[in-house]
């Protein structure tokens, strides 16, 4: 799930707690991408794929789906976060927390914040790590989702 191409050590990780860890890219969020999400998921609500009817719409055209945006996460997580040094793997645990804050217009760019809120073992050669992240819509002054989320590393 991470590692950016770079691993830290655990001590170094521990020192790091309660600053930013890293960003992504920016991710172009355009109408081929929401439409390919939502034959994924099934979910063809309009105002994800029907240009015309959701600008009639508050949002004046296509938004993305929320877990369109939350399913970024691991990729921006990927190329933003150094592994730990030994870990043989990653996996998403959860989210403690998830608000989805601002819609994401079509052809907008987001990218991803991650903070360092902390960690601890959580048995012997697994280290729980806790995330505040972010996920910022280019140009726009409310993010398009803040959470807390929960990442464990296998060492």
């Amino acid at each position: 799930m991470t590692n950016a191409g770079r691993s830290i050590s655990l001590a170094d990780y521990q020192s790091r707690v309660g600053t930013e860890m890293g960003q992504s890219h920016w991710i172009v969020i355009d109408q081929a991408r929401i439409n390919a999400f939502a034959e994924v998921t099934l979910d063809r609500q309009f105002i994800h794929i029907d240009p015309q009817r959701a600008k009639a719409t508050s949002f004046g055209g296509t938004i993305a789906h929320g877990f369109l945006t939350l399913s970024l996460l691991s990729v921006m997580a990927q190329e933003s976060l150094p592994a730990i040094e030994g870990s043989t793997a990653s996996v998403n645990f959860g989210m403690n927390s998830l608000r989805f804050v601002a819609p994401v217009r079509c052809d907008q760019r987001v990218r991803g914040r991650f903070t360092l809120k902390g960690m601890s073992e959580r048995s012997p050669g697994v280290q729980q790590l806790l995330f505040a992240v972010t996920v910022e819509i280019e140009n726009e002054a409310k993010p398009a989702l803040v959470a807390e989320w929960v990442v464990l590393f296998y060492l």
